[in-house]
């Protein structure tokens, strides 16, 4: 087994591997998928690179402006067995993000959206607490943690939307005035959205595992200028 931890390519660096799982952590500004955008480098690209393999097995998507981990399976095999999880719950989801405004301290988000863009809408859930509040110019913030029960088409931000509280740098969903503001007076020039953490119970060992994602330094330091410390 070749041991990849610690390379670094186009700014994605590997949390783990073994014979039967691949952990990466995905920059914001990334594609996972070349089929969201015309792209010259994905991140599904770089896998095969580093495995020089023709096909990879991603188990899950994060939007372009989303950091954080991104979890393949190594084999047809384990992806057919690992991919319910990621629909029914039983992979554990933890997220960062930056949001307008002042949320309440912990809330459960019940709101159907769709699965795929343009299809059906099914039942969503989103658990999230209040991490810190940072009473900033031009808006109050929140960060807060999210927890996704389920797993649909920018589930996480469009929750946040849905409770009026929007993840700040979000253009589909939020509002570009406030956003280049908080760009200009405090240099966050990204989604502020992290994937912090996946937890999974391994498809071999049957043992718990948690890959763990660093918050990246183009978010970790406007929100320490806010006096914000995750």
């Amino acid at each position: 087994m070749i041991d990849f931890a610690g390379k670094e390519s186009c700014g994605v660096s590997v949390l783990f591997r073994d014979e039967y799982l691949l952990a990466m952590d995905k920059p914001s500004g990334l594609l996972v998928h070349r089929g969201w955008g015309r792209d010259s480098v994905v991140l599904v690209d770089l896998v095969k690179e580093l495995l020089g393999v023709e096909v990879v097995h991603p188990l899950h998507r994060l939007d372009r402006g989303t950091s954080g981990v991104v979890l393949f399976a190594l084999d047809a095999r384990t992806a057919g067995r690992m991919g319910p999880g990621f629909e029914d719950g039983s992979v554990e989801k933890h997220y960062l993000a930056l949001v307008r405004g002042e949320t309440p301290k912990e809330g459960t988000i019940d709101h159907p959206i769709p699965r795929t863009e343009g299809g059906p809408r099914v039942e969503a859930i989103t658990n999230y607490r209040r991490l810190a509040i940072a009473e900033i110019e031009p808006r109050h913030v929140s960060l807060v943690e999210a927890i996704p029960r389920t797993g649909r088409l920018h589930q996480v931000r469009r929750h946040l939307k849905h409770i009026n509280h929007p993840v700040i740098g979000d253009a589909n969903y939020g509002k570009g005035a406030i956003n280049r503001e908080i760009s200009d007076r405090w240099g966050l020039n990204r989604l502020a959205l992290h994937a912090r953490s996946l937890s999974l119970i391994h498809p071999k060992t049957g043992e718990e595992i948690v890959f763990t994602s660093p918050i990246p330094p183009d978010l970790d330091e406007p929100l320490r200028r806010m006096g914000l410390c995750p």
